[in-house]
């Protein structure tokens, strides 16, 4: 009401009576938004602000992740201190597990009680899918994708749950191990995000450094005493002749480091959660002790690739799981000239599959020749390189690992068997123990059988993969 509309008998009753209303309904918001501030502070008052005076010891990541609701004070620290004081307990009985994805596992359980991680991956169910496929209709089927059955959400969403659920295979575990999971609440579906073969093909989520960036793809190492028992003194061909050398231009010990790097370039393709891979492997054999010769490179390997993974789910026998399709394509060669230029390109499939504590990842392999097969540098490569390999690893206790790579020949009784042991030095570095015999150490000597060791350190943690 303006002032034009008030007399002065009016201004003298409703003056006071508006400024009354004011100053009333003032207080009134004052209190409101005192209240309300101050239950806001309690309701989102974590335990990591109420405990500020806990043990350093326990893992802050504990703390952090438990959120209390609005009670009273007293009865609130109580439950949380109990909570607390479980959790710890849980994350240290982690520590007594020896198998680095089983552990990796438990801690990621303790410290994310009660959450749900949304990145992780659906595999594809390769039973199902070859199943509608002989049908005659032709339909990609993810792990929980219901929908094939018509089933209503409810359903779909009680089915996605018993996967995520399911009970824990203790292959290749202790009693004690197994009963350290459960009681931290591992299932089996937790475990298998944290197996070699899982983290280093991003089977189960995504990598959190995403694309086009580098990561480790075969080991890189540095085996600074690498004894070969034969070496390859004559590196001929069919068509090459490499000439002729003698014990001193190439000495039985030198050194041999290996550089692989990959990174995806692309993830989550064809509605399927398949990752596009490129990998680069390269090797080489330095005569580093050879001081009358300026200790020349003997060999060096190159191995570009380029390569597609699929994750899938399918049961094997004895409590085994195939995990993994891929194809991919590599070059492989030496970058001489003639006489002692060696290449060779390959097309492959692979997959990759677990029993507990050992994997494995089978590949075949088909040549691709030149139209000119006169013009090949080392046109019976597959006689001795075989047409494919199997890598396989099996976890040790306290960090440590046997792998290894198998090649053969059934038409020609050739092939090659390298041994691979890891074990812990420090926190970022193992020692490393290479065995090998037979064909192809390096593709300079595809033809030559030898034996060789070397001992030295890996730089990364790799895993056999």
């Amino acid at each position: 009401m303006s002032a034009d509309f008030i007399s002065p008998r009016h201004s003298v009753t409703f003056v006071p009576t508006y400024l009354s209303i004011a100053i009333g309904v003032t207080l009134s918001c004052f209190a409101f938004s005192a209240q309300a501030a101050t239950s806001k502070t309690y309701n989102e008052l974590s335990v990591s602000d109420v405990l500020v005076e806990q043990d350093n010891n326990v893992p802050k990541v504990i703390y952090n992740r438990l959120k209390t609701p609005s009670t009273p004070v007293s009865s609130r620290e109580t439950a949380s201190k109990e909570l607390v004081a479980k959790q710890t307990q849980l994350f240290f009985d982690c520590t007594q597990v020896q198998t680095d994805g089983a552990r990796l596992a438990c801690f990621d359980k303790v410290a994310n009680q009660g959450e749900t991680n949304l990145a992780t991956k659906q595999s594809l169910d390769l039973v199902k899918t070859l199943k509608t496929t002989i049908t005659g209709s032709p339909q990609v089927v993810l792990t929980v994708d219901t929908d094939l059955d018509n089933v209503q959400n409810t359903d779909r969403l009680l089915a996605n749950q018993a996967a995520d659920n399911e009970p824990l295979s203790t292959v290749g575990l202790t009693k004690n191990e197994a009963k350290v999971l459960e009681d931290a609440g591992v299932t089996q579906t937790d475990l298998e995000k944290y197996t070699p073969l899982s983290l280093a093909y991003d089977l189960d989520k995504n990598s959190e450094r995403g694309t086009w960036t580098i990561r480790p793809h075969n080991p890189n190492y540095v085996l600074p005493l690498f004894y070969t028992a034969k070496p390859n003194l004559s590196p001929n061909s069919p068509s090459l002749d490499g000439g002729e050398f003698t014990s001193n231009d190439i000495r039985n010990t030198e050194l041999k480091f290996q550089l692989s790097l990959k990174s995806k370039v692309a993830e989550d393709l064809f509605g399927t959660n398949a990752d596009l891979w490129f990998g680069y492997t390269q090797d080489s054999h330095w005569q580093v002790y050879n001081e009358d010769n300026s200790r020349p490179f003997r060999a060096t390997d190159y191995q570009p690739e380029i390569f597609l993974t699929q994750p899938v789910t399918a049961n094997l026998p004895f409590g085994g799981r195939l995990r993994m399709l891929g194809l991919g394509a590599m070059h492989h060669s030496n970058g001489k000239s003639e006489p002692v230029s060696r290449s060779w390109n390959r097309i492959y499939l692979m997959g990759g599959a677990e029993w507990g504590k050992f994997s494995i990842v089978p590949r075949i392999w088909a040549r691709v020749k030149n139209e000119d097969e006169s013009s090949e540098d080392n046109a019976d490569i597959e006689d001795f390189m075989g047409h494919g390999d199997v890598k396989f690893l099996y976890d040790l206790p306290k960090q440590q690992s046997i792998s290894g790579t198998l090649r053969y020949n059934t038409s020609t009784n050739k092939g090659a068997a390298q041994i691979d042991y890891v074990y812990p030095l420090t926190k970022n570095v193992n020692g490393y123990v290479q065995l090998f015999q037979g064909y192809g150490e390096s593709i300079i000597d595809y033809n030559h059988e030898t034996t060789a060791v070397g001992v030295g350190i890996v730089l990364n943690d790799w895993k056999g993969f």
